[in-house]
């Protein structure tokens, strides 16, 4: 993975750790106002972090649901997912100790969409969840590693067989890194003063 460099979200209300390989989206295309969206410049894989209103309990009655119902709002409708992992996770810094939880799974798009060389098979995600309560908000942070053929080794890749292959262990290693250094700096993102 490359060297990294603190960049600052929503105008600086956020900090955290990214590759300096990864580019600022919004400097080339618009990008609404509660995402932030990075993109590999030798690559495919993007994070995106997306501030959504939380989901209700209504919907979800866990953690655990509520993640699943935001992995399915991430991926196209069309696509079968599949979840290899869901787990609680950490936040190092997280003032509020807002549950955290983390889930390791792929979208795979229709068949029939399969033999368009710029498809990709299947896209590995790698997203997790900060619920802020208080704040009724979601924080989502997604890793996307589109596969598209050519792109890498398939004999490398067995995600039943626990073979990720280099785009999916560079990409873990980029979401620990967000993990370990995303920081809310500024409350008022969210309409508070502080935590």
């Amino acid at each position: 993975m490359a060297g990294t460099s603190k960049a600052s979200l929503f105008g600086g209300a956020i900090t955290v750790d990214l590759p300096t390989n990864f580019a600022d989206v919004s400097d080339i295309r618009q990008v609404p106002d509660n995402q932030e969206v990075y993109l590999a410049r030798d690559g495919l894989t993007s994070i995106i972090f997306d501030l959504t209103e939380r989901v209700a309990a209504a919907d979800a009655a866990t953690d655990e649901e509520a993640l699943t119902f935001q992995l399915k709002d991430v991926v196209d409708n069309r696509d079968e997912i599949k979840i290899y992992s869901l787990c609680p996770s950490h936040l190092a810094h997280n003032p509020t100790s807002a549950p955290v939880h983390y889930a390791f799974a792929t979208a795979t798009p229709p068949r029939e969409l399969a033999p368009d060389v710029r498809t990709p098979v299947f896209t590995a995600l790698l997203v997790a969840i900060v619920r802020l309560e208080a704040q009724a908000t979601d924080l989502v942070i997604t890793v996307n590693v589109p596969h598209v053929r050519d792109s890498y080794d398939e004999d490398e890749v067995d995600l039943s067989m626990g073979r990720s292959g280099p785009l999916i262990d560079d990409a873990k290693h980029i979401h620990e890194t967000v993990m370990e250094t995303l920081e809310i700096k500024d409350w008022g993102l969210f309409g508070e003063q502080a935590a």
